[in-house]
């Protein structure tokens, strides 16, 4: 089935303050301005952050949602998307050379069943200010929620676990979170099936979607875009 791509670009816009009058100061020594921290060294606490305020927002909009437990499995393979997209500067789900979550995750599982969604997105920061932990979690959260795609993939009920991973290069970070559910697959997979992508989860789980025997993995994929 034919994957829709979804593409979010969101402008920053750094709000301008008018200059005051000058007023004569006594001469003082002007205070050393501490840089911020490197912005590689604060990734991790980005993660952490951005899964935290997914699973808030799953359950105000859905109480029943399942709550999305760590699996260091996917955050493995986020980690390794994240990284990718920053090292080689691109947002979308399939990497130059073909790769994609499914793919990897199936490399480094090969019994790994069920339903796999994604959501992708970037941003870029101002080298001077740095990375802000939770402006940054909450903008990636807000760009999610105005998309359709991304909204459905955050908030379906199924999904029991999560893995976020975060990337920067440049004055750009990259961020991608994982959500998946063995939708109760057996773990008998058959070598020869393989990923079937669906519009969303609801797509992926419906009548329809399930008649047949379903293929060890499906895909659910949507991607957010950051300032530019």
């Amino acid at each position: 089935m034919k994957q829709t791509v979804f593409l979010i670009c969101a402008v920053l816009a750094l709000a301008g303050c008018a200059s005051l009058p000058e007023v004569a100061k006594p001469a003082a020594v002007a205070a050393k301005a501490v840089p911020p921290p490197d912005p590689k060294t604060q990734m991790a606490a980005l993660e952490t952050r951005i899964a935290a305020l997914i699973e808030e927002q799953r359950l105000k909009l859905d109480p029943d949602a399942k709550p999305l437990l760590f699996d260091p499995e996917l955050a493995q393979v986020a980690r390794l998307r994240a990284s990718d997209m920053a090292e080689k500067n691109y947002l979308a789900h399939a990497a130059p050379n073909g790769d994609t979550s499914a793919t990897l995750l199936m490399a480094q599982d090969a019994k790994w069943q069920g339903l796999l969604g994604e959501n992708l997105a970037a941003q870029h920061y101002v080298p001077q200010s740095g990375v802000d932990v939770d402006q940054f979690a909450q903008r990636f959260l807000d760009e999610w929620m105005k998309s359709q795609p991304h909204r459905e993939n955050l908030a379906f009920k199924a999904y029991d676990r999560t893995g976020v991973g975060a990337a920067v290069n440049g004055d750009t970070v990259y961020v991608a979170q994982l959500f998946a559910s063995d939708l109760g697959i057996k773990s008998d997979r058959d070598p020869q099936s393989g990923v079937t992508e669906f519009a969303s989860p609801t797509a992926a789980v419906s009548p329809d979607a399930t008649a047949t025997p379903p293929v060890p993995l499906r895909l659910r994929g949507a991607e957010g875009g950051g300032a530019n």
